[in-house]
């Protein structure tokens, strides 16, 4: 079934609308006609099974049949801080790191990272990120849309972790060591926590970068013998921790 997200004042008592660029998409790609059957979410654990009333050319008005309160997501906040890539990794990235639970992405300046966004392009760049997010989330059936961040230097984004006072702090690093640290650190994660996953471009990280991290509370960890690709990492990390962390 289809799943739409709309703002809390779109929804009402027995009723809801859709606006914006899902009214095209409804009509026009997907050809849905009255009567038929949604789900929309107006943000958190309540999704809502209607019925198509009436599409219009700016709205798609909704009947709602019942009400469904469901957890979607995880129970720890997870930022994935991604070490800016070459092309359109960054797409995928932020696809796949949102149907595994990631409640935010932000992608990371570094010293390696061979793309260099002026502020025009990373506007442009973000809002495609964030269109990708909203579409990942919507297939996922989350019950939130996971917010893709403008562009941050690789000090800044060391400065929002310790601002937030994140709780659990991972670094995949290639010259690490210890699997069996890595995973002790993957099954502290506690629900609740706010954890923070840094990952470095293609080049990796600088020796200093990682020495700057681990003095911001980062643990550097091994995901094994293997050396991954940037847009695998992250990946892996998230599928440890969602299998994890995920409640029946």
């Amino acid at each position: 079934m289809y799943h739409f997200f709309i703002a809390p004042e779109q929804l009402s008592e027995d009723s809801a609308v859709i606006l914006g660029s899902d009214v095209r998409h409804i009509g026009a790609v997907l050809r849905m006609k009255p009567g038929e059957k949604i789900m929309v979410n107006a943000g958190g654990d309540w999704d809502y099974l209607c019925e198509i009333a009436e599409i219009g050319t700016e709205a798609v008005q909704l009947r709602i049949l019942e009400g469904r309160q469901e957890t979607r997501e995880l129970p720890v906040s997870i930022t994935l801080y991604q070490g800016l890539p070459k092309g359109e990794k960054m797409e995928l990235i932020v696809q796949k790191a949102v149907e595994l639970g990631a409640t935010r992405v932000v992608p990371v300046a570094m010293h390696r990272s061979v793309v260099r966004l002026d502020e025009k392009k990373a506007a442009a760049k973000q809002k495609r990120w964030q269109a990708i997010a909203e579409a990942a989330a919507k297939q996922a059936g989350r019950s939130l849309i996971p917010e893709v961040t403008l562009p941050l230097r690789f000090a800044d984004a060391l400065a929002q972790v310790e601002r937030e006072e994140t709780e659990l702090r991972l670094l995949p690093y290639e010259r690490a060591e210890g699997i069996a640290e890595t995973r002790a650190l993957i099954r502290s994660a506690k629900p609740g926590q706010r954890i923070a996953v840094m990952i470095g471009p293609e080049g990796g990280f600088e020796e200093t970068e990682v020495a700057a991290a681990e003095e911001r509370g980062f643990t550097a960890v091994t995901l094994g013998k293997r050396i991954l690709r940037t847009e695998t990492a992250g990946l892996v990390v998230l599928s440890l921790l969602m299998a994890e962390t995920e409640e029946d």
